[in-house]
């Protein structure tokens, strides 16, 4: 399942459901096989969630290049559900995933906004799981 920019949240409810969780794709095309990063990442965050007790209410996904999470349609409708208190966690592959290595800045920012609506961000790439999930 995938969700587009047109889904409206539903008003905040207070806390964040605990088990409610979204798997968020942003991942390069490759050159011989343009989905296999996007389909790792898909498979990867639905065992993630699978075996973490976590219930996926949406994959959302963006097109790789945009370097701001905030200009992507997929970006802005995490937030917005992280602000209308529909989610608890958001499940990347990787930090990189929400802005490049280069804008660790503006991922930074990012998981920080999340934090402050009481969301998570747990990363399924296994070194990262692994490790405690860094942010």
């Amino acid at each position: 399942m995938s969700r587009a920019e047109s889904t409206t949240p539903t008003e905040r409810t207070g806390r964040p459901d605990t088990g409610a969780a979204v798997l968020y794709v942003c991942a390069e095309r490759g050159r011989l096989v343009p989905t296999l990063a996007a389909d790792r990442a898909q498979s990867e965050g639905r065992a993630y969630a699978t075996a973490h007790g976590y219930r996926l209410t949406d994959v959302i996904t963006d097109p790789y290049g945009e370097v701001d999470p905030v200009r992507r349609a997929g970006w802005r409708l995490v937030r917005a559900l992280a602000q209308a208190g529909t989610i608890s966690t958001v499940i990347v592959r990787w930090p990189a995933a929400i802005a490049p290595d280069g804008a660790a800045d503006l991922r930074h920012r990012e998981i920080r906004w999340l934090q402050d609506h009481g969301v998570q961000v747990r990363y399924s790439w296994a070194p990262l799981a692994a490790g405690g999930d860094p942010q």
